[in-house]
């Protein structure tokens, strides 16, 4: 595709732009994770690892942490083994309604955080009469976690065709021999990548953990919001924000790179 001059350069001042508005924000958030000055002045007055300090200290900051892993661990293997099964389903099987089921899979991550979490804090207390818990913060996060996995493994089922599964079984394997042999190996790097995209949102997720989860539990987003405007919190604040932001774009940029493995992996 040609594109003029002015075009190109447009086109480079847009995405400048866009991406300032991005990550500039998450910057000076780092940077004021080191910043001397309590009150954050800018430029910064100074550099100092006292604020790391405290964080790594405060037991509130570390039980949050621990609650997020817990959660987002849970969740992921939730979403690896049902989201599999059900792009499997969808990819393998025509049957009635087939559409209509991938729709209702996907439909949880395409709808408003506070729908969802509205609806499955009513579904949870009123419909089921079960009390809010770390439970039903893990099946909260895992209905939207299953999505992010399964978009995944049947994006690689249907770039993979189903030549080989029906060759193994013309061979005489039967059906988990195929699967354990055949497609679990050409769906390692999907299921990896769906996996760690799954635990970081589940990771950094606020709005549906604010619906289903007890008061007793907290989450390291759940946390920072609870904590910002606290006086003298501040700064520790920053620091756990740094942490929340590299922890969700390390699984982010590993599953990028597997996403972009072509090879669906090696019999």
């Amino acid at each position: 595709m040609f594109l003029t001059r002015g075009l190109r350069l447009g086109l480079r001042i847009i995405t400048g732009v866009i991406l300032a508005v991005l990550y500039v924000p998450l910057i000076v958030v780092m940077i004021n994770s080191f910043n001397a000055d309590r009150a954050f002045g800018w430029p910064p007055s100074g550099f100092t690892l006292t604020w790391w300090s405290r964080a790594a200290h405060n037991a509130g900051a570390l039980e949050a942490l621990r609650s997020s892993v817990v959660v987002g661990l849970f969740a992921t293997a939730i979403a690896l083994v049902l989201g599999t099964l059900a792009a499997m389903s969808l990819q393998r099987y025509r049957f009635f309604g087939r559409d209509a089921v991938s729709l209702l899979v996907i439909l949880p991550i395409a709808l408003p955080g506070i729908v969802t979490g509205i609806a499955l804090n009513n579904a949870f207390r009123t419909v089921l009469g079960v009390q809010l818990s770390l439970v039903t913060l893990i099946v909260a996060h895992a209905t939207f976690c299953i999505v992010v996995v399964f978009n995944n493994v049947i994006a690689r089922l249907r770039r993979l065709g189903g030549d080989l599964e029906e060759a193994s079984m013309d061979l005489g394997a039967d059906s988990f021999t195929t699967f354990w042999r055949i497609t679990f190996p050409l769906l390692r790097t999907a299921l990896l990548a769906g996996g760690l995209l799954a635990f970081a949102l589940s990771f950094d997720e606020i709005i549906v953990t604010r619906f289903t989860a007890s008061q007793t539990t907290t989450t390291l987003p759940i946390w920072i919001l609870d904590n910002l405007f606290r006086p003298n919190q501040a700064p520790i604040v920053n620091v756990v924000a740094t942490v929340l932001v590299i922890a969700s774009i390390v699984p982010i940029y590993l599953a990028q790179r597997l996403s972009g493995d072509t090879s669906g992996g090696r019999v």
